[in-house]
């Protein structure tokens, strides 16, 4: 099994390191939060499947979970594989492996996890190819294990086109529309960075039914960004104690409201095997 090409080139630009630290920092202080009330205690053994350079597996090594990384691009391992050898330079806990794979098919024994995390593999995976991370992620949990699953909504373009002014191109309204009738982004024959790259969005709905269908009992779908997912001054709210303290606590307040769930721009499963 192999990745897209036009995925790979993507994210062998090579900045994915970096964006949940400049722009898109709401995603990643909520993913954080909802990593630290959702987990089982530590130790326990966490699969980061589509863990990227490790910006979540990191601090949940730091933290005294067994955290093991895999994901599809060679330069997101490798950047894994040297933050990781730093953190243990400078007195942390390293991340216990780090490994290129695919969410289809998975190295691991049946029931060696506490936890898996697909913070990513269901965006670039077609329908027959979701259905078969979630069955893998499903067989090497143990009874009980948890299960979070990320997902972008059908409606981010769209929301986002607004909010970046990018809907008054039409080639980009088009690539909107077709997000919202289909689920299906693609960004070719733009080949515009800036628009994302091949991806499968979510209504929350079909996000749910996929999860229950792999056999998973699914405890809800969460909003990540929630009605925070478009702010033009992510740094003015984030950096305030006060302010960071209202906004997440305005989007915990509606993280479950099906009547907006549809707004957020990225969705998190929970399902229990």
């Amino acid at each position: 099994m192999s990745i897209d090409r036009r995925i790979a080139d993507y994210y062998e630009l090579g900045a994915e390191h970096e964006r949940l630290e400049t722009i898109s920092r709401v995603e990643g202080v909520r993913t954080r939060e909802l990593l630290d009330r959702l987990l089982p205690a530590p130790p326990a053994v966490v699969l980061d499947v589509g863990g990227a350079a490790g910006i979540y597996a990191l601090p949940l090594a730091a933290a005294g979970y067994e955290v093991h990384l895999l994901d599809p691009v060679l330069l997101h391992v490798q950047q894994a594989r040297e933050a990781s050898a730093a953190q243990a330079a400078a007195g942390g806990d390293p991340l216990m492996e780090t490994v290129v794979g695919d969410a289809r098919a998975l190295p691991w024994s049946d029931g060696a996890a506490d936890a898996v995390l697909l913070l990513g593999p269901l965006y670039h995976l077609d329908a027959d190819g979701r259905a078969s991370a979630l069955a893998e992620a499903r067989r090497v949990l143990r009874p009980g294990g948890l299960v979070l699953a990320a997902a972008i909504s059908r409606f981010a373009s769209t929301l986002d086109g607004i909010h970046a002014r990018a809907l008054a191109d039409p080639a980009f309204a088009q690539v909107a529309a077709h997000d919202v009738r289909t689920g299906e982004h693609r960004n070719d024959p733009h080949e515009r960075p800036e628009w994302f790259t091949t991806a499968y969005f979510h209504h929350p709905d079909e996000l749910w039914e996929e999860v229950a269908v792999a056999g998973f009992a699914v405890e809800g779908v969460l909003a990540v960004e929630g009605v925070a997912s478009f702010l033009r001054d992510e740094a003015w709210w984030l950096e305030d104690e006060q302010r960071r303290a209202a906004l997440l606590d305005a989007i915990r307040s509606v993280e479950q409201e099906p009547s907006v769930l549809g707004a957020s721009a990225h969705l998190l499963a929970v399902g229990r095997a």
